[in-house]
């Protein structure tokens, strides 16, 4: 009797769950939908919705009726030819924007070598907030000329993607809470060409119970200023400015507090402009880090300079200038003169200090059209460090191999025994005497 009437209750929570699932599509007609923007073609065949590619029109859109907040959505999507496409979700279509063009977060299609697809963009408002280059299994997730399953989950201020049950991305922001689910047809660009197809069946979406996948390892793209996502913090980031003070910050070569030169407003960390020399006035963790990835986000002033150091060692002696240690470049190629000194670019923004140079063949980032710049310094335990810059890995080395030596011995550095090599130290923001901001700086340890 009790194993009936467990089977039994299994039985209706089982129905229970199927019946939070509504179906945005009855295999039919195009009930329910109606198209925006472009003059794609839309048909009904064989079950699914097909988008045909037609020349000389802007992108299409066949977008639902009603506007979703928080939701679980699925389709399954087949793409017969090369060309680019994407779901739009939590989008709008406004008179007072853009005469009505349609904007939104957009969920990529993209069969192109690079492997963006299930990267989010912000469909004509901020370019791409999320792709998988942190996340190399998700870049071959999808299968052209297959039935691919796409799954959004949305719900409050974070937004993850799944392609065939792998995790793409992991967006935090705030901008659009609710909109319309659309099916986009791209403009032909490129090699696209009219007549191309792609598929979309068994859309549905879930609004009753929306929940989160638990949290993994998918790198996270936070948009909210000095937050922590439960994601990150089950990935061990921790926040190394509060948006609020200095905590946990103290003077290079001192125990006292930072000074009057470094100031927070607004949740921004900034530094004030002096004659542009370095100052001395840099300041330090309190926590000295072994291995770790850390992050952070920094705006420059017109021919700006500054520096993000890490394995900073504070036995040598600087002449009262800048902490020494292995630097992480912050600085206006285009205004400085430093960009051309040193050799072959090894000043540049995002390069390893007069050692390295940083290759930024594709220096995009999420939040384009902002003055804000994304960095990423990742220390391996096995000494392996990578320089990234929005979003694109811009140079990798070993710290005490043969080669990194050699480049220490033809650098400024070559009189500091053993420079780079501690075996732990604390990060460092330097003042060279310009106005540079910083926010978003977090860390997590590497084992």
């Amino acid at each position: 009797m009790i194993k009936k009437l467990v089977v039994l209750a299994l039985l209706v929570s089982t129905q229970g769950m199927a019946q939070e699932w509504k179906s945005l599509f009855n295999g039919k007609d195009l009930t329910g939908w109606k198209q925006l923007g472009g003059k794609a073609v839309y048909k009904v065949e064989d079950g699914a919705i097909v988008g045909y590619t037609v020349s000389n029109t802007p992108n299409s859109f066949l977008v639902t009726e009603e506007e979703y907040g928080d939701f679980v959505f699925e389709t399954d999507i087949f793409l017969s030819d090369p060309m680019n496409s994407g779901i739009q979700f939590r989008s709008l279509s406004k008179p007072d924007y853009q005469n009505g063009r349609v904007h939104g977060y957009q969920m990529e299609i993209d069969p192109s070598d690079r492997g963006w697809s299930g990267g989010i963009y912000d469909e004509a408002r901020r370019d791409w907030l999320t792709f998988p280059e942190l996340n190399p299994q998700a870049k071959t997730a999808f299968k052209m000329g297959q039935w691919n399953k796409y799954r959004i989950e949305a719900v409050g201020n974070h937004i993850r993607t799944f392609i065939n049950g792998i995790p793409v991305s992991y967006l935090v922001d705030d901008v659009t809470p609710k909109g319309f689910i659309a099916l986009q047809v791209h403009s032909i660009y490129d090699k696209m060409k009219p007549g191309m197809k792609i598929k979309w069946k068994n859309i549905r979406i879930n609004t009753r119970n929306p929940r989160l996948s638990p949290p993994d390892d998918t790198p996270v793209v936070n948009l909210l200023d000095n937050h922590l996502s439960d994601q990150e913090k089950h990935q061990g980031y921790q926040l190394l400015f509060n948006g609020k003070d200095l905590s946990g910050w103290r003077n290079v070569y001192s125990n006292d507090r930072p000074g009057k030169r470094w100031s927070v407003k607004d949740g921004v960390l900034s530094v004030s402009p002096s004659d542009g020399s370095e100052t001395g006035n840099d300041i330090v963790t309190d926590k000295k880090y072994k291995a770790f990835e850390l992050v952070f986000n920094f705006k420059l002033t017109e021919g700006a300079n500054s520096g993000v150091k890490y394995f900073v060692d504070e036995k040598y002696d600087s002449g009262g200038k800048s902490g020494i240690g292995l630097e992480y470049q912050i600085l206006d190629d285009e205004k400085h003169p430093d960009a051309k000194a040193g050799a072959v670019g090894n000043r540049t923004l995002a390069s390893l200090y007069d050692l390295i140079p940083s290759d930024k063949l594709s220096p995009r980032f999420f939040g384009q059209k902002t003055d804000w710049k994304a960095g990423r310094v990742i220390v391996f335990p096995d000494n392996r460090v990578q320089h990234w810059l929005n979003g694109f890995k811009v140079l990798e080395y070993k710290r005490n191999d043969n080669i990194f030596k050699a480049l220490v011995a033809r650098s400024k550095y070559k009189d500091f025994e053993g420079f780079g090599a501690a075996e732990e130290g604390p990060v460092l923001l330097q003042d060279h005497g310009d106005l540079v901001q910083y926010k978003n700086i977090k860390i997590r340890e590497l084992k």
